[in-house]
């Protein structure tokens, strides 16, 4: 009487256990035994109850990894590598989902030949320069890495996305001869710099001097140019005033020569006013009186001829 019951109850329990929800970011793979069937989308899904399983949920999410190796350069160098690994699943449909599932038997063995893959890249890419490039070529080691990678994680249904290298240490031996290098660049670089402002400091100075030497010597030379003409003009006006002298004795029928016997009498006077002390012999007749005064006459239209 209740067989029927219980073979409804059964036969609901059998359908229900067939509904599959796959959460978001996530495929499920199914097999029927043992062998690949098809995937599962996330949702509510229906398989086939006692004949399909689902064999794994594969994430489609961003996945990444720590690692820390070391590698050799050229020049026997070693160099200390921490990265940050970024990688996924390549796409979400069924050949390359079936690939992700069955390539490995787990995560952890997918793990160790990725990071295991990349060392080596690293390590080959490493060997071929030296240590001095090490630090300069973090781009370049990423850029070769992922080229040579990506070509092997295709096969497995992944795709590297990114990697990050955050630090690039060598032994403590080959980081403090760097810090001198560092050091005594630095230094050199200071020096030069001290070098470069000392000349252009003595380099302005001299030209100051030099440019102050230029002013004073145009200076001088103005000074000397004006003074010969006020000596010119002072000369000239004594020419003119004797000149009108002369006139005006002649025309009262006087005797010119007194003009000459006034000029002896007050370079005398000049001479003893400001003579300071010297010793000046004079001859005081009256042929040296004449003499003397032709011969400055003669010196100062020498001087006159000179200046026109």
């Amino acid at each position: 009487m209740y067989v029927p019951y219980i073979l409804a109850v059964a036969i609901l329990i059998i359908i229900f256990s067939g509904l599959v929800s796959v959460n978001q970011g996530t495929i499920a793979v199914v097999t029927m035994f043992g062998k690949y069937r098809r995937v599962l989308r996330p949702g509510l899904n229906f398989k086939i109850p006692l004949l399909e399983n689902i064999y794994k949920r594969i994430s489609i999410q961003n996945r990444s990894a720590e690692m820390e190796f070391q590698a050799v350069t050229f020049d026997q160098a070693n160099v200390y590598f921490k990265t940050m690994l970024l990688y996924a699943v390549m796409a979400s449909d069924a050949e390359t989902i079936q690939k992700v599932a069955f390539k490995f038997i787990n995560e952890r063995e997918l793990m160790q030949a990725l990071v295991r893959t990349i060392e080596g890249n690293v390590r080959s890419y490493v060997a071929s320069k030296k240590q001095a490039e090490i630090l300069t070529l973090r781009r370049d080691i990423v850029n070769s890495v992922k080229e040579e990678v990506d070509h092997v994680l295709e096969d497995w249904g992944y795709h590297l996305l990114d990697l990050q290298i955050n630090d690039i240490t060598f032994d403590k031996v080959i980081m403090e001869s760097m810090s001198k290098v560092v050091a005594s660049n630095n230094l050199k670089a200071a020096a030069e710099n001290e070098g470069q402002a000392l000349l252009i400091t003595k380099t302005k100075a001299a030209e100051a001097e030099g440019n102050a030497i230029k002013i004073s010597a145009e200076a001088e030379k103005e000074a000397a140019r004006l003074r010969g003409q006020g000596v010119a003009l002072f000369r000239e006006e004594v020419a003119k005033g004797m000149t009108d002298a002369a006139a005006q004795m002649r025309q009262a029928n006087l005797d010119t020569n007194v003009i000459l016997f006034s000029m002896w009498t007050e370079a005398i006077q000049n001479f003893a006013e400001h003579g300071k002390g010297n010793v000046i012999f004079l001859d005081g007749s009256s042929e040296g009186m004449d003499k003397t005064m032709k011969q400055i006459m003669a010196m100062a239209q020498m001087k006159k001829s000179g200046d026109e």
